[in-house]
């Protein structure tokens, strides 16, 4: 079983100036060598020290960003011209600025919607995909997690979810939360917050992680993934269709893929993953069968080690 890279440090750093935001940017690991960019989860998540972990230094240059309103990124958990497609041209700019050619995209959860987003609209720009715990933003997805199907399997965690939510308006607990998440009113948004985010955060593992639950739910983090998820969600991602991604999916048929799904996966149920891979045959398909969402667990981050050290070698 493999164990993540020694941690280390950026060599540089910066800012994309993009309509109202400063959206950050770092490299670590080889100047020369093979581009790879980390998209992070959410949306809203933010980079952490780990993201730089999965790849070899001595063989990557590795390029994370925080997306817009999340991590170091400014302003904080903004709404404003913040949307899927922002996100796109901030990536195809990020590599323009650093006189990258092509590169290795790298991304889970919301991740993987991203650089699907991405990939499908600049696939010239890629040179593979890794893509774990597979999640196309689709309205049965967001209805699974945010309204009806996940509570079967916690129930007990569901009636904390819905706690904040006045009893006439479950019928809709997405727009219900986005009315709480986006008050005026500073105890209520922060209540609604935390209860979002710890929804999301006992369902991350297979086992519950009580260290990682914390990191979820801490204010400032909770205050970011819970607004800016829930303002992409009501919005379906800010897609035209609801299957936007396998319907251009067509586009990437020839960039090698890798994707990496956890069978008890309740944040992304497998399904998504499935579909996917019926429809991009040509990707490598893995199934984790002891895991559930997070990266973290010993089987998927052996599983994304493997494929980052398998294009290591393809393309080095």
């Amino acid at each position: 079983m493999r164990t993540p890279y020694p941690p280390i440090e950026p060599h540089r750093s910066g800012y994309l100036q993009r309509d109202n935001h400063e959206v950050y940017w770092e490299e670590c690991g080889n100047p020369k060598g093979l581009p790879v960019i980390f998209l992070h989860g959410g949306p809203g998540s933010g980079c952490n020290p780990s993201a730089r972990c999965y790849f070899d230094p001595e063989v990557y240059r590795i390029v994370l960003m925080d997306q817009r309103g999340c991590g170091r990124s400014r302003p904080h958990s903004s709404l404003e011209n913040n949307t899927t497609w922002h996100l796109v041209r901030d990536i195809e700019r990020l590599r323009e600025s650093l006189s990258i050619k092509k590169w290795l995209v790298f991304g889970g959860s919301w991740g993987s919607t991203l650089a699907l987003a991405y990939a499908e609209t600049h696939p010239q720009s890629c040179l593979a995909l890794v893509l774990r715990g597979i999640f196309l933003c689709r309205s049965k997805e967001l209805h699974w997690l945010y309204q009806f199907g996940a509570h079967h399997i916690l129930p007990d965690e569901f009636e904390k979810y819905i706690a904040p939510i006045p009893e006439a308006e479950r019928g809709d607990l997405m727009g219900a939360y986005y009315r709480q998440l986006t008050s005026e009113n500073a105890a209520m948004r922060r209540r609604a917050a935390h209860c979002w985010s710890a929804w999301e955060g006992v369902a991350l593992k297979l086992l519950f992680d009580p260290k990682l639950f914390e990191q979820f739910t801490e204010d400032v983090h909770a205050d970011a993934i819970a607004r800016i998820e829930c303002h992409y969600f009501i919005h379906k991602g800010f897609f035209t269709t609801d299957n936007w991604l396998l319907e251009n999916v067509d586009t990437i048929q020839d960039i090698p893929a890798v994707i990496i799904q956890g069978r008890y996966d309740l944040v992304t149920p497998m399904e998504s993953a499935w579909e996917l891979h019926k429809a991009y045959p040509k990707a490598q398909f893995e199934v984790i069968p002891d895991a559930g969402h997070a990266s973290s667990e010993p089987g998927i981050m052996n599983a994304l080690l493997r494929a980052t050290e398998y294009f290591g070698r393809q393309f080095r």
